[in-house]
């Protein structure tokens, strides 16, 4: 009986790497329309009043549905135990609809991501099942074109598997960058994939919004406009994705993986084995919490930026937008330097200085003066910056501090940890606000979570949490 021959040896050339860095790439590019387009900028304004029609359909079916919507927050004064949405038999006012099914959709992630993670190690098929998340996801955007009406089922089904979809691709992603760029090449690949990423996000949100601002002169109502722009979150995403698809290649895996492991079933018991393991990494585990801690501040101050320039700035929605935007773009350059910068200084102090940065930068909402526009545009400015390269540049000493052959289940703890930790720069901006009504002091108190992250990430040893993980320490780390 004759012996199956070895897989062929990938070809791992400079320039078979380039091929696959730049198909890799792209998927940053494709995959960030989903997050400006989508999850920062539309479909939260738009799901809310659909819930809210449904709401005035449900229990005021009296009121012309213009006046309901305009006048709803009086009418439920009025009849306190109206104005409510059926969510799975539970009463849920259409105001919290939207943050309701992004607390479900994280909920998910959190129990998904590890399984998908552990499903691409050890099955080898990694391209094949980035596409397939990417689909999903890109599907699943598209269709919320359909969400008219009273349809806030559709729109909260449709954004929950997109954003599972979505979570579970950029898993299997960043598991590419360990495998498709040397130890000293990683920092300055991981930087380019975060800058394309916010170039490509900002180039179709920018797009979408003039549609969206002229949508009148075009013949479209206003709902119609932002249904469009959704779509066309999906369509970018989809039709990008072709490209590291043809460009990214399967490893080859040990052959018992490939049997053993092949099942989802398989794949949760090696992330136990995997979790189990985590101790014999401790300085893995130290800059781990390190990420999780700055990283949260960086979120939180990202996730509450608007409603500062609303609450305590008294800023328009116009110049909420045009930061945004502006955001984006220097984004792209700013991860770009930083990632130059780590080349020089190392990644580490690169990463730190960052942090003083972010320290600064926030300290100075406390200064920012109401209704100063120029002011708010100057801390956008210098939060853009910083923006990208921290988190690129995290993102790639991560990669360095895992075993080969685990890099998407380490990527999937990465995740989910992220997503299980946000709540806590949450709490400590509510518990702020509930203090002392300021947004000012709510948003200085993100400091704590800069400075801990600092001391965290000094005291984690990297050539040491390298060598342990079994990789090569580069020369500037």
């Amino acid at each position: 009986m004759p012996v199956p021959a070895p897989p062929a040896a990938l070809d791992d050339s400079p320039a078979a790497r380039r091929r696959e860095q730049r198909g890799w790439y792209i998927y940053d590019w494709a995959n960030s329309a989903f997050y400006t387009t989508i999850i920062s900028v539309f479909l939260g304004p738009y799901l809310i009043p659909v819930a809210r029609t449904a709401a005035c359909a449900k229990d005021f079916p009296g009121v012309p549905a213009e006046r309901c919507s305009a006048d709803f927050d009086n009418l439920v004064a009025a009849n306190p135990g109206l104005g409510y949405v059926d969510v799975l038999g539970a009463d849920i006012r259409p105001a919290a609809f939207f943050g309701l099914i992004t607390t479900v959709a994280v909920f998910l992630q959190i129990v998904v991501l590890p399984v998908a993670g552990a499903l691409a190690d050890h099955t080898g098929r990694k391209r094949e099942l980035l596409g397939g998340f990417a689909y999903v996801g890109a599907l699943a955007t598209m269709g919320l074109f359909f969400v008219e009406g009273d349809r806030y089922l559709l729109g909260g089904v449709l954004f929950v598997l997109a954003n599972l979809a979505y979570g579970c691709s950029v898993v299997v992603y960043d598991s590419f960058l360990p495998q498709i760029s040397t130890p000293e090449e990683r920092d300055g690949v991981s930087s380019r994939g975060w800058a394309i990423g916010y170039l490509g996000g900002g180039l179709l949100l920018a797009l979408n919004l003039v549609l969206y601002l002229q949508h009148e002169s075009l013949g479209l109502g206003e709902g119609a406009a932002v249904r469009i722009c959704m779509m066309s979150a999906g369509l970018w995403w989809a039709t990008f994705t072709v490209v590291p698809l043809l460009r990214l290649r399967n490893r080859p895996v040990p052959a018992h993986e490939t049997t053993a492991l092949r099942s989802v079933g398989g794949s949760f018991r090696q992330l136990g084995r995997t979790i189990a393991e985590l101790g014999r990494y401790p300085e893995t585990l130290l800059f781990l919490l390190a990420y999780l801690v700055y990283n949260d501040g960086v979120q939180t101050v990202i996730g509450n930026s608007a409603a500062f320039a609303s609450e305590a700035l008294k800023l328009d929605k116009t110049v909420q937008i045009t930061a945004i935007l502006m955001v984006q773009f220097v984004a792209f350059f700013g991860a770009l330097a930083m990632g130059w910068l780590a080349r020089l200084i190392g990644t580490k102090r690169t990463v730190l200085a960052s942090l003083v940065l972010w320290t600064a930068i926030v300290a100075t909402a406390v200064f920012v003066g109401e209704g100063q526009a120029v002011q708010f545009y100057l801390m956008a400015f210098a939060i853009a910056i910083v923006l990208g390269g921290t988190q690129a540049l995290s993102r790639s000493l991560f990669s360095q501090v895992i075993p080969k052959g685990r890099e998407a289940e380490y990527f999937s703890l990465l995740q989910i940890s992220d997503k299980g930790s946000a709540f806590i720069g949450s709490l400590t901006v509510t518990v702020a606000l509930q203090l002392t009504n300021s947004y000012r002091v709510a948003i200085v108190s993100m400091v704590i979570f800069f400075v801990i992250g600092f001391v965290l990430l000094v005291m984690t040893n990297l050539p040491k949490a390298i060598r342990d993980a079994g990789n090569e320490v580069p020369q500037c780390i």
